[in-house]
C-alpha cells in the first residue's frame, strides 16, 4: 500500500511538469531526501535562486529528528527581481519514513508536509506543499563520506493574496555528507519552475 502510493504521487507529480509551481514551503527550491542526516539536531544556512520572482533568497534553518520523524522551521529573505518587492519568508516541515529499500523494492521512502508564507509589500502569499521523496544512500568504504541522490515531486496548494491555485513541483537534489558534523546540499526543479539551492548544514 505504501508503495502504491508513493508511486501514485510521483506520476501525479510528473504528469503537474508543465505549469509554473512554487517550490516548497516557502516559495524556494528546497526538496528533502528520504531520512535525514543529523541524529538529533542540525542547523543550516542556505542560499537559493528561486526562478524569476526574486534574484536570490538567503534562509536559516533548524531541525530536530526522533526515530522516523524530523521537524524543521526555517525563515528568511527574498531579494524581489526587477520591480518586484522582496519578501520575508517563513515556514515549517515535517518528514516521516514510510517506505524501506529491500529485495523488491531498491529505495527509501518518505512523506514530505510543509506550511510556509512569503509576507511583505503587497499580498501575501501561503504554500502547503505536500509530496513523496525516493532515494538511496551511497557511503564511502573506509571514510565518514556518504551522497544520497533523491527524487522529490510535490503538490503544492497556493493561497492568500492571490488566485488561489494548485502546482506542482518535480524536486531533485542530492545530500553529501563529509564528516559526523558537516553535510552540504544541492536541490532543483525541473519542468517551468526554476530553481536551484545550494546549503551547508551543522549536524549534531
Amino acid at each position: 500500500m505504501r508503495r502504491r502510493l508513493c508511486g501514485g504521487l510521483l506520476v501525479l507529480a510528473m504528469v503537474g511538469l508543465g505549469g509554473g509551481a512554487a517550490a516548497q514551503e516557502t516559495g524556494t527550491p528546497m526538496f528533502k531526501a528520504p531520512y535525514r542526516a543529523f541524529t538529533n539536531h542540525e542547523f543550516g544556512l542556505a542560499l537559493s535562486d528561486p526562478g524569476s520572482n526574486a534574484d536570490f533568497a538567503l534562509e536559516g534553518s533548524y531541525s530536530y529528528g526522533r526515530g522516523n520523524n524530523d521537524f524543521g522551521i526555517r525563515g528568511g529573505y527574498a531579494d524581489g527581481a526587477d520591480d518586484l518587492d522582496s519578501r520575508i519568508l517563513l515556514g515549517g516541515n515535517f518528514r516521516t519514513r514510510i517506505v524501506s529499500y529491500s529485495e523488491s523494492f531498491p529505495l527509501d521512502g518518505a512523506l514530505t508536509v510543509g506550511l510556509g508564507t512569503q509576507i511583505g509589500d503587497g499580498p501575501d502569499v501561503f504554500f502547503l506543499p505536500v509530496g513523496v521523496t525516493l532515494g538511496r544512500r551511497f557511503e564511502l568504504e573506509g571514510s565518514s563520506t556518504s551522497f544520497t541522490p533523491y527524487a522529490n515531486p510535490v503538490i503544492v496548494p497556493t493561497f492568500g493574496g492571490v488566485d488561489d491555485d494548485v502546482n506542482f513541483a518535480f524536486g531533485l537534489g542530492v545530500d553529501m555528507r563529509f564528516s559526523e558534523t558537516w553535510s552540504v546540499r544541492a536541490s532543483g526543479s525541473l519542468g517551468d519552475l526554476e530553481g536551484v539551492r545550494l546549503s551547508v548544514n551543522y549536524l549534531q
